[in-house]
């Protein structure tokens, strides 16, 4: 089956030109004192904000500009997405518009009012027809903000859009339920995996290799060097496992949860000093291998949200490398996502800002990412993402999977199974005071 098309729509090489004036003007600052930033808004999205560096006014191409630099914003529009946008214009062919607010000072509130000062506003027009099939650049150069005149302030950006197929897929029920996946595209929906939820003793160590047949006779240490053999005193919630099988019934991921979820000393969460934790597996040699790790925790203060943490396991000894980490709203659920935008940090590309949610971040650990040595070199651009529901509602997670990073059905199925975690890891993480459904309690699996 054909993938489903997606645009990749792209805001970066900011930089900001403010000419000193002898004389102090309300449009003027210098760029070596005060701080700037952007709002990036596209119609239908949430907004975005991006630091904004400044440079010497005399440099007509700064290093700033150059593409190497962070991508400001990033927006992923599906098929609906793009009908939607060309749809906001009542002028044919004339497309929809990005605009970007620049601001000298600081980013938040004092007092209630914003503590930036608007410099000027910037206005790229969208023409989004035929974005799917080929690349476009919207804008790439200077324009001029602020008000007129000596003082007025250029204001670089680039704007592009480029295609970014995927393959989707979505959950038929809970994945506690145990249920069938299918892949969608368009009105069409395909099976093409099976789940199977089920508790895994955290004294059964051979559970992980019992569905592959002819497993070699070695002894594997890696399971119990990710902390979650050993029993809990107090509240806990563990052994939880999902299997994801094709059509043919063999078993092609595994999400296991290694490192009980519990409540910390005097509360009812489990903290983020000692998070839950998942391993994704795939078979491999006659046995499971271990291929990433997700962390989960429920954050404290006003966000009372999910915290999660994505990480890739070496294939050799060494720690692993941090590819997502984000936080999920524990009431309305939200979109777990891995998106390597560049160097450094960003939003999550559907509207997140950047300070708020999902990911994020160029990997981070011990490993050296400057020789395109694994596993980073594999991993670049939209990776994946996971819908999932709030508390309490009745989640059917929706995968988004680029096409570059899925090469047979055992990589698709990797990123169910850590879709599978992050939904899981929603229940896992509730408050322990709050009672789980049956199917989550030791035994629901084993009637009938």
């Amino acid at each position: 089956m054909d993938p489903c098309p997606f645009v990749r729509l792209t805001v970066g090489g900011l930089a900001l030109k403010i000419p000193v004036a002898a004389k102090p003007a309300h449009s003027v600052v210098h760029p070596t004192s005060t701080p700037c930033f952007c709002k990036i808004k596209l119609k239908h999205f949430p907004l975005q904000t991006a630091p904004v560096p400044t440079t010497d006014p005399a440099h007509s191409n700064p290093h700033a500009t150059d593409s190497s630099l962070p991508t400001a914003a990033v927006f992923h529009l599906g098929r609906s997405d793009l009908a939607r946008l060309s749809a906001s214009s009542i002028f044919p062919g004339a497309g929809c518009r990005l605009r970007v607010s620049i601001y000298t000072g600081r980013r938040g509130t004092t007092c209630g009012v914003s503590s930036g000062r608007l410099l000027g506003k910037v206005s790229v027009p969208l023409d989004l027809s035929g974005v799917e099939s080929k690349a476009c650049v919207f804008h790439n150069g200077w324009v001029a903000v602020g008000k007129g005149g000596s003082g007025t302030a250029q204001f670089h950006l680039t704007v592009k859009a480029e295609p970014d197929p995927r393959f989707v897929f979505q959950f038929d029920g809970e994945p506690e339920c145990s249920p069938q996946v299918f892949q969608i595209q368009g009105s069409i929906r395909q099976p093409v995996f099976t789940c199977k939820f089920s508790f895994r003793s955290t004294s059964d160590r051979n559970h992980l290799s019992r569905s592959l047949p002819a497993e070699p006779s070695c002894s594997r240490s890696w399971l119990s060097s990710f902390g979650s053999e050993r029993e809990r005193p107090g509240k806990e919630r563990k052994g939880w496992s999902l299997t994801v099988h094709d059509l043919s019934g063999s078993p092609v991921a595994t999400a296991s949860m290694v490192t009980p979820f519990v409540a910390s000393p005097g509360s009812d969460r489990v903290s983020r000093s000692n998070p839950g934790s998942w391993l994704i597996l795939l078979p491999g040699d006659g046995t499971w291998k271990p291929w990433g790790r997700l962390e989960a925790w429920r954050e404290r203060g006003s966000s009372d949200g999910l915290g999660l943490r994505f990480e890739l396991i070496p294939e050799s000894a060494g720690a692993g490398v941090v590819l997502a980490e984000s936080t999920l709203s524990s009431q309305k659920g939200g979109k777990f996502m891995i998106d390597l935008v560049g160097p450094a940090a960003s939003g999550n590309g559907r509207g997140t800002p950047v300070s708020a949610t999902s990911p994020v971040c160029s990997p981070r650990g011990s490993g050296d990412y400057g020789n395109s040595l694994w596993p980073f070199c594999a991993y670049r651009g939209f990776v994946m993402s996971a819908r999932v529901e709030g508390e309490g509602k009745c989640s059917k997670p929706a995968v988004e999977v680029s096409v570059q990073h899925v090469g047979c059905s055992e990589d698709a199925a990797a990123f169910v199974a850590l879709a599978a975690a992050v939904d899981l890891s929603m229940d896992a993480c509730r408050l322990f005071s709050q009672r789980l459904r049956k199917e989550l309690y030791p035994g629901h699996d084993l009637v009938g």
